[in-house]
């Protein structure tokens, strides 16, 4: 029988080759991956953006069209000639221009104080320990796990009730539609500024407490305008959400013999829709839909920047 025996490699003898890919095959692969994953990416974002714009765009047509347009070609998105009256009509006749100073009015308001009481509870939750701190925080959060529908009854009855006493406060009241925005946009604000307030530095602080700096002097002269970023995104977060806020007004806020006294722009818009029936203006509904919405694309395009860099500020301190 004989026998194989297998001799070690001398110094002068080579090792069997190594088949193992190289660096330069793993790095075409990966190139190859991105490449796909960036084409298949862009390819969703042209998808979105096409189902996004082209809504607004035919939104935007309609409402230079004329009522037999509308319903002759629905999908078209050229007119024929271009009806700029429709855009007076709709200012005028649908009364737009009243629910836009309406709407202005609430929101002024209520985004200011939404901004200044939820800026400074956020800032005390943050900032200082004292018994209850988590308690109270975690109060605040329940407020974005209860949608505003579960409130609705009692809501309404307390505003009716607290309007047969404080008239200025009751049902029809923009006092009363403004608090009522503050209480539902709290909960968000003090959420998002108590992660914002957390990440400023200490130092700053206490050195401005050493300078002789009160507490209230520190918030508004040295945490609050460092703190800037953080204030326009919820801000406009605010901002947006109020506007567009539909539900609130609706329960609240009833039209007084037919006339738009009080009511937003967001009545103003159901309130064409409903008479359609009635009146057949389309395209006056169209052009009081594009006024309505102009404002929020312009908020959004020109602080865009902004709401970016309050994001993303948190995260990089």
């Amino acid at each position: 029988m004989s026998t194989v025996t297998h001799t070690p490699a001398g110094p002068d003898q080579a090792p069997p080759p190594d088949r193992t890919p190289g660096p330069r095959s793993a790095v075409g692969g990966s190139r190859a991956g991105a490449k796909i994953f960036n084409g298949f990416s862009h390819l969703f974002l042209a998808v979105w953006a096409i189902m996004v714009v082209y809504p607004l765009l035919w939104v935007v047509m309609s409402a230079l069209k004329t009522d037999s347009e509308v319903i002759r070609k629905p999908l078209s998105l050229f007119p024929e000639t271009l009806q700029w009256g429709n855009f007076t009509r709709a200012w005028t006749e649908g009364h737009i221009g009243d629910f836009f100073l309406n709407t202005i009015l609430v929101l002024t308001g209520s985004v200011f104080l939404t901004m200044l009481l939820g800026s400074m509870a956020a800032y005390v939750l943050a900032r200082y320990d004292f018994p209850g701190n988590r308690l109270i925080y975690y109060m605040f959060l329940s407020g974005l796990t209860l949608p505003v529908y579960l409130a609705a009854v009692p809501l309404f009855k307390g505003v009716y009730n607290m309007g047969v006493t404080l008239p200025f406060l009751g049902p029809n009241s923009h006092l009363m539609l403004i608090l009522v925005y503050v209480a539902w946009s709290l909960a968000f604000t003090v959420f998002f500024m108590h992660s914002f307030f957390r990440t400023l530095p200490d130092a700053i602080a206490e050195a401005a407490l050493v300078d002789g700096a009160s507490h209230s002097r520190l918030f508004f002269s040295v945490m609050l305008p460092m703190a800037k970023p953080g204030l326009i995104s919820i801000g406009i977060f605010n901002v947006l959400g109020q506007w567009n806020q539909w539900y609130l007004p609706t329960l609240l806020m009833q039209s007084v013999a037919g006339e738009p006294k009080n009511q937003v722009i967001s009545q103003g818009l159901i309130e064409l829709s409903v008479n359609q029936g009635y009146k057949s203006d389309w395209s006056g509904l169209f052009a009081g839909v594009t006024m309505a919405m102009l404002p929020v694309l312009i908020v959004y395009i020109v602080f865009q920047r902004q709401v970016q860099s309050g994001l993303t500020a948190g995260v990089s301190k």
